[in-house]
């Protein structure tokens, strides 16, 4: 009888550590390895990050049934992780530009916000952007997402379904880990 408790609690502690781990992943972290250039030189091809999933409120896709609950909006400059407007089975991760109620508009490659004369702070992008866009008019719930590496970035410009519901946000990355540890602003 001994040897039976001693394997039925290693079985708990096995199953235990597994639904940690399935919660861990499927509801406060993503683990993402960034596949493209777009977000360069902030995340470069290759890189490891760890997203917060929890960063906006709850947005979970459960058994096919969509649960979200906005805590907290998406802020302009944040860096997020969130389902393709074109296809919702791809990742994407963008920076959040267009805010919803903005007039985003691109002339000569700089971002200009609701008719202001100067173009925003983007020092994150690596090379002067080129092309001339817009304007867009951002939706109620919706953003607009524009990559840092402009000039070879699939983002809102380019996509059918030009803006990102707040719904298909999946949550805000956090921290490079791979291949050094920096924190993403």
């Amino acid at each position: 009888m001994n040897k039976w408790n001693e394997i039925w609690d290693y079985i708990k502690m096995i199953v235990l550590v597994v639904v940690v781990v399935l919660v861990v992943n499927n509801v406060v972290l993503i683990n993402a390895k960034i596949p493209s250039g777009s977000m360069e030189k902030t995340i470069m091809t290759g890189d490891r990050i760890f997203g917060f999933r929890l960063a906006y409120g709850i947005n979970l896709d459960l058994f096919g049934k969509q649960i979200s609950k906005k805590v907290k909006d998406p802020e302009r400059y944040d860096i997020v992780i969130f389902k393709y407007p074109d296809d919702e089975k791809k990742r994407f991760i963008k920076r959040v530009i267009g805010l919803p109620g903005d007039k985003v508009e691109i002339r000569d490659g700089r971002v200009y916000l609701n008719d202001s004369k100067t173009p925003i702070e983007d020092s994150y992008v690596p090379e002067t952007p080129r092309g001339s866009f817009g304007p867009y008019e951002v939706p109620e719930d919706c953003y607009f997402m524009l990559g840092d590496n402009r000039n070879n970035s699939k983002d809102s410009r380019y996509w059918d379904n030009t803006y990102v519901r707040f719904d298909q946000i999946i949550g805000k990355a956090v921290v490079r880990y791979y291949p050094s540890i920096k924190l993403l602003k």
